[in-house]
């Protein structure tokens, strides 16, 4: 029997954590980097609807206010697709896809590529087509990065513990500074690159 491994097929203390720490710290840093652009963007949205969009602010702040409603939903139908069909690592893989196509097509859609009679119709599937991948995305991913740890090894519960603790960090860290940082230094220095 190897002397590296318990009984059970896991590994000692060491290698234990060397093994999580590399899928857990990148599943921490992909969040923070999703969760500064979603505020990155959901800061500036009523700006761009307002000022490049010429929506009336009443509109613009319902557009707003819909799609967030939209984006925080339907991650329940996105949990359930994983659940019973796709499985996490698939949904996770097809919703960052879908994620970053959105991002591409939202990118496309404010310069000044498309025509500006379809450029509204066409940020708006864009940004709906954002909210279908965080559907995927915000209900798999953590459970996804806890799977990682083991509930038989008390070390491994520790750092499951620990996991929660800077996951939650980094989704603050992340929201907080595309909240105050980002938005601030676009509408107050950079008024021609607002979004």
């Amino acid at each position: 029997m190897d002397q590296s491994r318990s009984p059970k097929g896991h590994h000692d203390d060491e290698d234990t954590e060397k093994n999580l720490s590399s899928p857990t710290k990148s599943s921490r840093v992909v969040e923070i980097a999703e969760r500064f652009v979603y505020y990155g963007l959901a800061g500036n949205l009523i700006t761009y609807l307002t000022n490049e969009l010429h929506e009336p602010v009443p509109t613009a702040a319902k557009n707003v206010n819909t799609w967030g409603g939209v984006s925080a939903l339907l991650p329940i139908p996105g949990a359930f697709i994983a659940d019973s069909y796709l499985g996490r690592f698939n949904t996770i893989l097809v919703s960052s896809i879908i994620y970053c196509m959105a991002m591409s097509l939202l990118t496309v859609t404010v310069s000044s590529v498309i025509p500006l009679h379809l450029r509204k119709s066409i940020f708006f599937v864009a940004l709906y087509l954002l909210s279908v991948g965080l559907s995927g995305h915000k209900p798999c991913v953590q459970t996804f990065a806890a799977d990682q740890f083991s509930e038989e090894l008390t070390e491994e519960r520790k750092a499951k513990s620990s996991f929660f603790n800077w996951w939650y960090l980094g989704i603050v860290v992340g929201g907080s500074t595309a909240v105050l940082v980002v938005v601030y230094i676009q509408v107050r220095t950079l008024p021609l690159f607002i979004f």
